[in-house]
């Protein structure tokens, strides 16, 4: 009988070390092993992403950010073409590792971890009206006003809290949103400051951006699965947080903005990246 218990000991034993082995390996460890680290990206989604059809190379500020901390892992960087809306289940699922330029919600807060903001992105209205420029949220929540939003997003949150009273139409793409104004369906669009100043470059009948009073800003973040270890999650917040506050961020999304004719002269006062 002792022998026999001492085998189950021993077998009990060595199973435990090896479980111990096997959960030891960190998220590091595991992308290091693999070689690449996988984010996902979005097809014509500058000044974020942009796939080169000819070549398959993708840019944009988000790849910057990412080909950083592949090269600080010395590994290769895998982009995963995705959606908007499919980025936060690919970090879920395991498919990649982290996911750029995510919104942080409470909502999402319970579906993946948030790193310290990469940066700080102001809500704004495109508008082809002069007289709407100047005003406030509070001004713009009247009936007598109609605006358009893409269904979901985070601008969505913001007009439903901030303009109740408007007319809101909603669209599943920000491109329908965006012809609802230049028909004049809508007098203006609800969106974020990058978007808008790239959307107003590309359509100009779309009209200008405007920062309506207060300002209201959103942190952008990285989003990474909660079960990565803590030392994967305090890298990439580090990380966020040390590029945010020297300005290599800044530099990243000016860069990407530089095609479209955009510099830091364009962007209206009130906004900024966050120190």
């Amino acid at each position: 009988m002792n022998l026999v218990r001492k085998i189950l000991v021993g077998a009990a034993v060595a199973l435990g070390l090896a479980s111990g082995a096997a959960q030891a390996q960190s998220t590091v460890d595991e992308i290091k092993a693999r070689g690449v680290l996988r984010v996902p990206g979005i097809l014509n989604e500058v000044p974020y992403f942009n796939k080169d059809p000819r070549t398959g190379e993708w840019k944009g500020f988000v790849i910057d950010m990412a080909n950083d901390i592949a090269q600080t892992l010395d590994v290769k960087l895998e982009v995963v073409e995705s959606s908007w809306s499919n980025a936060i289940l690919d970090v879920q699922s395991g498919k990649v590792d982290m996911a750029f330029a995510v919104t942080a919600t409470p909502k999402r807060a319970l579906s993946v971890w948030f790193s310290e903001p990469t940066y700080f992105n102001s809500f704004v209205l495109v508008s082809a009206k002069p007289e709407l420029e100047g005003k406030t949220w509070s001004e713009l929540n009247d009936p007598k006003y109609t605006f358009s939003v893409d269904l979901g997003s985070a601008q969505d949150l913001i007009a439903t809290q901030y303009l109740p009273k408007a007319n809101m139409l909603r669209f599943k793409t920000r491109d329908e949103a965006i012809v609802a104004v230049v028909t004049g369906k809508a007098d203006g669009l609800i969106n974020t400051m990058l978007n808008g100043l790239a959307m107003t470059k590309k359509t100009a009948a779309v009209g200008k951006v405007m920062v309506p009073t207060p300002v209201l800003s959103t942190p952008s973040v990285v989003a990474v699965n909660y079960k990565s270890d803590e030392v994967w999650k305090s890298f990439v917040s580090g990380w966020a947080a040390y590029n945010r506050r020297i300005g290599n961020n800044q530099t990243w999304i000016v860069k990407s903005l530089e095609p479209l004719g955009i510099t830091l002269d364009d962007m209206p006062v009130g906004f900024g990246f966050g120190g």
